[in-house]
């Protein structure tokens, strides 16, 4: 049965985003360790999951990369990754979604990540999206949260948890400390 991944970055006092929004995470400590270490976790996963902002904002930016003559290898290989990548899009108020291999889920939540993982193939990996990442939550649909801690304190911001309405045991299954300070952590859902 493939899994459901939540990976995010987050500050160390637990903050997704800045005050300012989902823009708002020039703090993570990213550097060739956290891009390795993201490459990592996506080699792992065919489909990615989003919600309808985080879907809007990585349309308007990763099918111009390779295009782009600044764009670093790193990006130019993400790129490619998540154009031949399965994109589920969770929202209600889209229409559509034109991105390549992109389909748009506009009810039943809890019922089509149910079906998605019992299909055959790699991980699912909700990529970014953390207020679609709370609701998952809510729905105890996640079964791996792998987190990337930055040494930052940001003060405000939008919570990595957030809503959960009872308690969740996980269980630490990985945890690795990058030379930037930051580190990586996987917790499975305990059920």
């Amino acid at each position: 049965m493939r899994k459901l991944v939540l990976f995010l970055h987050a500050s160390l006092d637990g903050f997704v985003e800045g005050p300012n929004g989902e823009m708002d995470i020039g703090w993570v400590s990213y550097d060739a360790d956290l891009e390795n270490h993201a490459k990592e976790i996506l080699s792992t996963a065919d489909t990615v999951i989003w919600g309808r902002g985080t879907y809007q904002m990585m349309h308007s930016y990763w099918p111009s990369v390779p295009s782009d003559p600044s764009a670093s290898q790193h990006e130019r290989n993400h790129a490619e990754w998540i154009e031949k990548t399965a994109k589920i899009v969770f929202s209600t108020t889209l229409e559509k979604v034109e991105w390549n291999n992109s389909r748009l889920v506009k009810e039943a939540v809890e019922k089509e990540i149910n079906i998605l993982k019992q299909q055959p193939g790699k991980d699912m990996v909700i990529l970014g999206s953390p207020r679609f990442a709370h609701h998952l939550m809510q729905l105890d649909l996640i079964d791996e949260y792998k987190i990337t801690v930055s040494p930052v304190l940001i003060g405000k911001g939008l919570p990595l948890f957030q809503g959960l309405k009872e308690k969740r045991n996980l269980k630490l299954i990985e945890n690795k400390t990058f030379d930037s300070g930051a580190i990586g952590l996987v917790y499975q859902t305990v059920r």
